[in-house]
């Protein structure tokens, strides 16, 4: 039996290995967070909001071909919505729909095998955020900000606009 749980576990460690190496390398820098127009007031809660951001650009990496290097630097975010302070210990955001809506720059750069593949800057917006469908849940608190950046990275790299450059 012992024998039988190593083969597993060399078996699930080569696995993760070929997954691993078969990812593309996504790289997310926040310049400067401290200065960006719109983060929760709360270091807690400012960490968990970049965290969340870096982790949904990875995940969106994922679907880059293997070998490839996407590096991001978010330069500004503005959440959806307005902070109101709140009387109590956490701020509240309230969203109308109007000019608030998600904004964030970005400068990116995608490599292939040590080559620049394609790279720029980009002012991200979602106007209409709370007219759109979303496909993330109510209880997802980027979840506007999240649909933007689906949108961005599907406009900007999907096959068709990688093999236009």
């Amino acid at each position: 039996m012992r024998l039988h749980a190593r083969h597993a576990l060399a078996a699930a460690l080569l696995l993760l290995a070929a997954t691993a190496a078969s990812a593309a390398e996504v790289t997310v820098n926040f310049i400067k967070p401290d200065s960006y127009n719109d983060l929760p007031r709360m270091e807690r809660d400012r960490e968990l909001v970049l965290k969340d951001l870096r982790e949904h650009f990875v995940k969106l990496g994922q679907s880059l071909p293997a070998g490839q290097s996407l590096k991001i630097d978010v330069n500004d975010i503005d959440l959806a919505g307005r902070l109101e302070p709140a009387r109590r210990i956490e701020d509240i955001r309230i969203l109308n729909g109007g000019a608030d809506w998600p904004h964030m720059a970005l400068h990116y750069s995608l490599e292939a095998d040590g080559k620049l593949v394609r790279s720029g800057d980009s002012q991200l917006s979602n106007m209409n955020y709370i007219q759109r469908l979303n496909r993330y849940s109510s209880g997802d608190s980027l979840r506007y900000e999240k649909q933007m950046l689906d949108d961005w990275f599907q406009a900007t790299f999907t096959e068709s606009k990688l093999s236009q450059k």
